[in-house]
């Protein structure tokens, strides 16, 4: 893939690695260290993504017609910069429930533009019948950074205090930074704007070629429903297994990190697969088998069995998704024009976190009213129908959109 690609890889992965070590940490921070109860806990974890999201909206439209990883660079330091300031206020005695709010929406609002760059790079930096397998790569170090994270995370805060993760965080994205700057190569100005400023209207411009699109409509509702019905059965399935099914905060950990090992695995056999059946029949049954597994989840018992029934649900479930979020990925870029990558991208994450934020303050107030088993056999039920979004997209052969950036002389192409 290339000496580029390479370091692009090493930035994702170093920061990858840096978010799971602190998978969850301002939660962690907000009851250890501020002895906040469930209402503000729950109030951090919606309404930061949530607000992030919302700021976000204007940033997308900005990076279309900005170099992309100049960008990139920028916000790892703005994310490297507000970490920073928790361990900062932690030492000083100041550290509030304010600041981690305030915090948790800049990171959001960095994530998005970052990735809303990212993507547009890659395409850029990758021939077009190689994306698939970058996009599986980082799919493969993004749950190997997710099987090793959370724990060395949970033992680095039992070591070092609530904020270390926060921390390792913070250089994380610093290395990311560095990463990002040592990929090199020139990167062509994206062509001019033909109105001098940024117009209310350009801000649905991602939205509008989503929905506009035969081939990415439905799979921007599939995705969306999908990723959003998976999520919001965590938190009701945590309180139903470290409440009443009696299981230890170590073997709820285990429970689902050893899944994620079927996200390895799923994203290995991503490009093998499209190349045998084709990459839309593979979408499609990647997210049809995706959406049979977390039902099951409502009949989980206590001990042993109960362990062992989440481990082969949650595995099912990410071995499918570890398929599934290579190739809709490779799927959506391809069907994106070049100057309309980071706002279509910008777009579908912010629609993205802002529904799973809504959706999971939704189905807490659900397993409050009802109970976890019923939030969760709900959210089963509902992710049933997801796939059927997908039957009504033709199957027509994916075709690559034309590319702005010309080939460099190694045959590949300057940027993501």
């Amino acid at each position: 893939m290339g000496r580029r690609f390479g370091w692009l890889w090493a930035a994702y992965s170093v920061s990858a690695l840096g978010t799971y070590l602190a998978f969850d940490a301002f939660s962690v921070i907000a009851v250890i260290a501020l002895h906040a109860g469930s209402a503000e806990v729950a109030l951090l974890a919606a309404t930061g993504p949530a607000v992030g999201a919302v700021a976000a909206v204007p940033l997308g439209p900005w990076v279309e017609f900005r170099r992309k990883r100049p960008v990139m660079m920028a916000m790892d330091l703005v994310r490297f910069a507000a970490l920073l300031t928790i361990p900062a206020a932690y030492a000083l005695g100041a550290l509030g429930l304010g600041q981690l709010l305030l915090v948790s929406v800049i990171v959001a609002a960095a994530d998005i533009t970052f990735n809303a760059a990212s993507g547009a790079f890659l395409k850029a930096l990758v021939p077009a019948d190689r994306l698939l397998t970058a996009n599986a790569r980082f799919e493969s170090t993004n749950w190997t950074a997710l099987v090793l994270g959370p724990p060395l995370g949970g033992a680095a805060i039992g070591l070092f205090g609530p904020v270390t993760t926060v921390a390792a965080n913070a250089v994380s994205f610093l290395l990311s930074a560095l990463g990002i700057r040592a990929v090199g190569g020139g990167e062509p100005r994206p062509a001019s704007r033909d109105v001098p400023r940024l117009r209310a209207a350009d801000l649905l411009d991602g939205w509008r070629h989503i929905l506009g699109s035969p081939t990415l409509r439905p799979l921007f509702f599939n995705s969306l429903a999908g990723n959003a019905l998976i999520m919001v059965a965590a938190p009701p399935l945590a309180v139903l297994m470290l409440g009443p099914l009696g299981f230890t905060p170590w073997q709820y950990g285990l429970a689902f990190a050893v899944p994620c090992l079927g996200g390895l695995l799923g994203a290995r056999i991503a490009r093998p697969l499209v190349a045998r059946y084709g990459q839309w029949r593979v979408l499609r049954t990647a997210s049809v088998l995706r959406a049979v597994w977390p039902v099951g989840l409502a009949f989980v018992g206590p001990g042993l069995p109960g362990l062992l029934l989440v481990m082969v649900l949650e595995f099912g479930v990410i071995t499918c998704s570890g398929v599934y979020s290579p190739v809709y990925a490779t799927r959506r870029l391809e069907h994106t024009p070049d100057d309309r990558v980071a706002r279509t991208l910008s777009a579908w994450s912010i629609t993205g976190k802002a529904t799973t934020a809504v959706m999971t303050a939704l189905w807490g107030l659900l397993a409050s009213l009802t109970d976890p088993r019923t939030a969760i056999a709900l959210a089963g039920v509902l992710l049933l129908a997801t796939p059927l979004v997908l039957l009504r997209e033709k199957t027509a052969t994916a075709r690559p959109s034309p590319a702005t950036v010309p080939p460099s002389p190694d045959g590949s192409r300057p940027s993501r």
